[in-house]
């Protein structure tokens, strides 16, 4: 009898603690690798990666320029973010399916002000259309 109430007592520890914590954290590390390697080998064919930093401005005027791009290029992909972003990063890159990468934009050495590290939608719009031609 002793012994079934340890293997019981084993197999719920083993249940409770063991397996739990990495299902949390596992598949949702999967799914972001996943959407990682996608965006950043250039596989699927061409697309625009916006790398942001997390902070409140850096992720509205990516949104801005990803609606902006959007309109611009119908057909052509934005990712947001594919891969964590570094500090204080904003750049905007163009990814070819033959792998080349194109930077559209770097705000990273740029500002102060704050407002340098940020492209104009219209004229960052203007730049990838020449580039697509």
């Amino acid at each position: 009898m002793d012994e079934k109430k340890e293997e019981e007592e084993e197999e719920e520890k083993g249940a409770g603690d063991g397996p739990e914590r990495p299902g949390k954290r596992g598949p949702r590390r999967e799914a972001e690798g996943a959407e990682g390697a996608e965006g950043g080998e250039g596989g699927e064919g061409l697309h625009v990666v916006i790398e942001h930093w997390s902070a409140g401005v850096y992720g509205r005027r990516a949104e801005a320029l990803s609606r902006a791009l959007s309109l611009a290029a119908p057909d052509l992909p934005v990712l947001l973010n594919p891969t964590k972003p570094r500090r204080n990063s904003f750049e905007v890159t163009l990814l070819r399916p033959d792998g080349t990468r194109t930077e559209l934009w770097s705000g990273i050495k740029k500002g102060p002000p704050r407002r340098l590290k940020f492209p104009e939608p219209e004229l960052l719009a203007d730049l990838l259309k020449s580039n697509l031609a």
